[in-house]
């Protein structure tokens, strides 16, 4: 996804001879289709000639939704004649053919508006070039002091959008390089890089998503190598800060944006919720429930900003309140996926891994007592994946409570039809 928010100057009108200025963008970066020389017309006859041109506005922006017309009647007034009459396209170019040989004045039409005109002569077997711009001098000295005035604020705005618009195509190379970087593990580069984009563009949002991104990648990266050496890394939990304030600030540019980037607040919340998943196992007690609070909160908001995968979110939310062992919310929030889609095995082995927790034994009769829905849950998820990571874990809790589940969930996968 691209940064949106190149600006676009506001149409101008100057005048009658002006007319409208065209909206300005990346558009100014394109050039004119460059015209041919006057060669022989190709549709036309011995007797006949053809003409074609480009039209540019005062600002040199092509002229669109308007026409090029030829007359011999050299009377400017009203009622003046027109011979042919051509539209100009949307790159404002024109063309046209059999046109009888002789001497015209073509005009610029942009109704109710006469734009420019300029004298022709058309002469039979000869396609003729005739291009209008008005950006040339004598055409703006002929304009008064107040649309000059219009037009050079005009030239300065499109100035400062061009420049702008130049700044987001970097910004968007630097985008993209820093999420080859962050995939690649070069989360250094991808940070360094990302913290540029972000103080020349603060209010853009992918630009901090992409910087929680590598300095989340960073965090796990460098845990990870510390655990193999059997060692901490007292880097981690600064790293971790760093990313969840990366993302908070994402989403908070997101919601100022008008109008918001669609599938910013899901994605940014779901990385959010395991950045901070992350950083409460190492923290003490009241920063652990802290951050598995905000985490859970960060998941729910996923789930409510893209409902369609909303399961996913629900599931990372209950594996996090899992793992912290808050078993009562870690098996709502299971339900909550399940809910969302049912064909997904994760949530019904969480679901059953809270309500296991709730077990009691009877004092006199030392028999357990399991919550509803527990054994159920299990159940389920060996139906959809008989092979899953936890197959082994379930079949044994099943078997230890005297559970029986279907023989098929045995079958390996070269016996299974």
């Amino acid at each position: 996804m691209k940064i949106s928010g190149i600006r676009i100057a506001n149409t101008l009108a100057i005048g009658l001879l002006l007319g409208s200025l065209t909206q300005m963008g990346t558009l100014l970066a394109q050039a004119p289709a460059a015209t041919p020389a006057a060669t022989p017309a190709a549709t036309a006859t011995a007797t006949t000639a053809s003409i074609h041109g480009h039209v540019n506005n005062a600002a040199g922006v092509p002229v669109t939704q308007a026409v090029v017309k030829l007359t011999t009647d050299r009377n400017p007034s009203k009622d003046r004649k027109f011979q042919y009459s051509f539209d100009i396209d949307n790159n404002g170019d024109y063309k046209g053919s059999d046109v009888k040989p002789g001497n015209y004045v073509a005009v610029v039409f942009k109704d109710p508006l006469t734009l420019d005109y300029l004298p022709v002569q058309i002469v039979a077997g000869v396609d003729k070039t005739l291009d209008f711009d008005m950006s040339r001098p004598e055409y703006i000295n002929k304009m008064n002091a107040e649309d000059r005035a219009r037009l050079e604020e005009f030239k300065k705005q499109n100035a400062k959008t061009a420049a702008e618009n130049a700044k987001i195509q970097d910004l968007n190379k630097m985008l993209i390089k820093a999420r080859a970087d962050t995939k690649a593990g070069n989360f250094a580069k991808a940070i360094d890089a990302m913290t540029q984009a972000t103080t020349a563009k603060p209010e853009q949002a992918l630009l901090w998503a992409a910087l929680g991104d590598a300095q989340l990648g960073d965090a796990v990266a460098a845990d990870k190598t510390a655990k193999a050496n059997h060692a901490t890394d007292v880097t981690v939990p600064g790293k971790l800060k760093d990313a969840v304030k990366s993302y908070q600030e994402a989403l908070t540019r997101n919601d100022a944006s008008k109008p918001p980037i669609p599938g910013v607040s899901a994605g940014v919340n779901n990385q959010l919720g395991q950045a901070l998943s992350k950083l409460a196992m190492t923290g003490d007690s009241s920063e652990k429930t802290a951050n598995i609070k905000a985490a859970a909160a960060a998941y729910e908001a996923a789930a409510k900003a893209d409902p369609k995968n909303s399961a996913l979110y629900f599931t990372n939310e209950a594996a996090v309140l899992m793992n912290a062992n808050i078993s009562d919310e870690a098996a709502a929030a299971a339900d909550k996926a399940i809910i969302a889609d049912p064909t997904k095995p994760e949530p019904y082995y969480i679901k059953g891994q809270a309500l296991i927790q709730k077990v009691t034994i009877d004092e006199k009769t030392q028999k357990p007592t399991v919550p509803a829905g527990c054994f159920e849950a299990y159940q389920k998820y060996l139906e959809l994946a008989p092979d899953g990571p936890h197959a082994a874990d379930v079949k044994g809790i099943l078997e230890g409570f005297g559970q029986s589940y279907k023989a098929t969930y045995y079958k390996s996968p070269s016996k299974r039809k």
